[in-house]
This record gives C-alpha cells, sequence and structure tokens, in this order.
C-alpha cells in the first residue's frame, strides 16, 4: 500500500513549484537587464570599427592611386578611387569623398535606419583621424576616432 506521504513526494518529482519558477523568472529578468544593453553597445562599436577599416582601406588605396598618377583626382574630377556604392542593407555608414589634385578627405556618416545616427567620421591625405559627430551623451575626442561613449578611442 502506498502511504499518503509517498504520493505527495511523487507529485513534487514531477515538476516546479510556482516559488521556483518565479525565481528562476526573476534570476533570467536580471541577467537580461544587464545584458541587452551590453549587446546593444557591441553592436554599436562593432558598426563602428567596420567604418574605420573602411576609412583606413580607402586611405590606403588613395595614396596607392597617387603614387601611380600624382593625383588624388581621376581626369572628370572627382576621388582617384571613389567608395563603392554598398547594398543598403548591409552598411551602417555611408562613405563619401571629396578630392583636390593634393588633398583628399573620406567621410563615413551614419545611417540612421541603421541606428547610427549623428556618428561622422573623417580620414584625410596626412591621416589624421577626426571624430565629426557623435550622438548625445558620447564624448568627442579630437585627437581620434571615438569609439565608446566615454571618449575611449582606436
Amino acid at each position: 500500500m502506498t502511504s499518503r506521504c509517498d504520493c505527495a513526494r511523487a507529485l513534487r518529482r514531477g515538476g516546479f513549484t510556482v516559488v521556483e519558477l518565479l525565481i528562476a523568472v526573476t534570476i533570467v529578468g536580471i541577467l537580461a537587464t544587464i545584458a541587452v544593453p551590453q549587446y546593444g553597445s557591441y553592436i554599436t562599436r562593432s558598426r563602428i570599427l567596420d567604418a574605420f577599416a573602411k576609412l583606413s582601406d580607402y586611405r590606403t588605396r588613395m595614396e596607392q592611386y597617387f603614387l601611380d598618377r600624382r593625383s588624388y583626382i581621376d581626369d572628370t574630377g572627382a576621388c582617384g578611387v571613389a567608395p563603392a556604392p554598398s547594398p543598403a542593407t548591409a552598411d551602417a555608414f555611408q562613405v563619401a569623398c571629396t578630392a583636390t589634385a593634393r588633398s583628399f578627405v573620406y567621410t563615413a556618416i551614419g545611417i540612421d535606419a541603421k541606428g547610427m545616427a549623428r556618428f561622422i567620421y573623417t580620414i584625410d591625405d596626412t591621416g589624421k583621424h577626426v571624430t565629426v559627430s557623435l550622438p548625445n551623451g558620447w564624448t568627442r575626442n579630437a585627437e581620434c576616432w571615438t569609439i565608446r561613449a566615454d571618449g575611449s578611442c582606436v
């Protein structure tokens, strides 16, 4: 014969109590509260680093163009190495170029729809990195490209 106590133990082994479930949900909620903003910052930084890589690549290509042609502009007066049109779904920054025969500036402008509004970075023929604009709450460092809200640089 099964005693009353054995039945209660058998039922208890089959699942969780409401208190245990609430504790688990609370722990998951706390972890999500910490992780989600960190993930958002990580995504922003990765998009910014992608813009830096593109600007550096274009600068290198322009220097090679200058070595070959002795000018930063092509025969039509445009940048010798024009930024490639990027697919609208892939990039978080739009890159533009302005040039004269002896100088150039590439500018990476954040795309609003990608959450990069007000991010603007430049690089010129001397290799100078400038953070032109950042969103509210970000600290701009005039000596380098700012990558974090606290003004940390690359």
